[in-house]
């Protein structure tokens, strides 16, 4: 699989930019600020309908456009050629076309791309915040089954819901207080037929969120004992030494029942434990929830814990070390994906190099000379090890929006 084609419209700060591409390796150079990361994150677009770097579309739309932000992408697979094109508009559905055709829901096009992205803000799956080792897990069970994407937008609206609603009636279980007086409460009802009300409509979003959030919970845990062999492999590789990385997860469900200490061991109980599971903890939970107004119990508030050796990660692990296993855990979703495809998705590097010592990129340099496509982006071509800029790679320079191809031999780039 690879891009032979991605044009851009009012996106970032492009008014307009086509770039024709190849199997192999791509560079581009450019100073930071002209707009070599905004090409990249339109080809990511492409694959995962988000961005790497911001949460919002709105974002991506040029400053000062007039309409959309308009990117396509030809993707060629087993020599068959798909044209996605997609509209982003701010504060409206965004729209898209597959093969010129407009298709029902943008989500459609998910799965014509597959790539893998790794950029400097990927630091934050080693030292982030659980919702980015999260992200990361979606992201690449959404890149391995396009389905998926439905199901988490589902289990997202749920939480949402059942979070409303628990806020909202959170005062009926509050003591009152002298300021507060009490709960407000419509004319003729009492507190207890409120209460009642409350927990009948809280029981349908339980059972809502246990089944959905089992499905992604058993999706999640699928997807991690997959990937492990990968982690470990790419982890000594990239760091050049004997100690193993590991992925464990951390789930919500609550300490001491039977499940949680099987996803502590590494197991993968079946869907219809977990969905037991989650409601279980729900119900312990329930006077919790109930005073705080959150939901406490769901694949929403998990965590995936990152160790080296016997050390967790976060807090221990050098620059380096959370560099190679940031790294690691890209690199293992590249791979994940190649097996299950029995394709190459497209990798891409955004400004890798640069924060990498020398054996380290010469590491991931040999690591990735078989991809069948690589984007690579560098502020000047002395970051890019030899063998990625040698013949049969292409060179573009950015500057200020304008793509120009390099004509001089790939291997004399200054």
């Amino acid at each position: 699989m690879h891009l032979s084609h991605l044009g851009i419209a009012d996106f970032r700060s492009y008014p307009a930019a086509d770039v024709d591409l190849a199997p192999g390796v791509t560079v581009l150079l450019g100073r930071n600020g002209q707009g070599k990361t905004n090409l990249v994150e339109a080809a990511g677009y492409v694959a995962s309908l988000s961005s790497h770097r911001v949460a919002q579309d709105a974002p991506l739309v040029r400053a000062g456009a007039p309409g959309a932000a308009i990117v396509r992408a030809t993707v060629v697979r087993d020599g068959r050629e798909s044209l996605v094109e997609l509209e982003i508009v701010p504060g409206r559905a965004n729209r898209a076309r597959l093969n010129r055709s407009p298709v029902a829901r943008q989500r459609d096009v998910l799965g014509t791309l597959r790539s893998v992205l790794f950029a400097p803000e990927d630091l934050a799956l080693v030292k982030g915040d659980p919702g980015e080792r999260r992200r990361f897990l979606d992201d690449l069970l959404v890149a391995r089954q396009p389905r998926w994407a439905a199901v988490r937008a589902d289990y997202d609206r749920t939480v949402r819901q059942r979070g409303a609603l628990l806020k909202q009636a959170a005062h009926l279980w509050r003591a009152p207080t002298r300021r507060s007086g009490g709960p407000r409460l419509a004319p003729g009802e009492s507190l207890e037929d409120a209460r009642s009300s409350a927990l009948s409509t809280l029981a349908v979003f339980d059972d809502q969120l246990a089944q959905i959030g089992g499905a992604l919970l058993y999706a999640r845990l699928r997807l991690l004992r997959d990937l492990q062999p990968y982690l470990d492999e790419a982890y000594r590789t990239i760091s050049d030494s004997d100690t193993p990385a590991r992925a464990t997860y951390r789930s919500s469900l609550t300490e001491g029942s039977e499940t949680a200490g099987r996803l502590a061991a590494g197991e993968v109980p079946e869907q219809t434990e977990l969905v037991a599971a989650l409601l279980g903890s729900m119900e312990e939970l329930r006077g919790q929830e109930q005073e705080r107004g959150v939901c406490l119990v769901g694949p929403h508030r998990d965590d995936l814990s990152l160790t080296l050796g016997d050390l967790p990660a976060k807090g221990y692990a050098s620059h380096g070390e959370s560099w190679s296993l940031a790294l690691a855990l890209r690199l293992a979703g590249f791979h994940l994906l190649r097996h299950d495809l029995g394709t190459d998705p497209v990798l891409v590097l955004d400004d890798v190099f640069a924060e990498l010592d020398s054996g380290r990129r010469e590491r991931l340099a040999d690591l990735v000379g078989d991809c069948e496509q690589v984007l690579v982006t560098a502020a000047v071509a002395a970051d890019v090890p030899d063998r990625l800029l040698g013949e049969g790679s292409r060179v573009f320079d950015v500057e200020l929006g304008s793509v120009s191809r390099r004509e001089q031999a790939p291997g004399a780039v200054p």
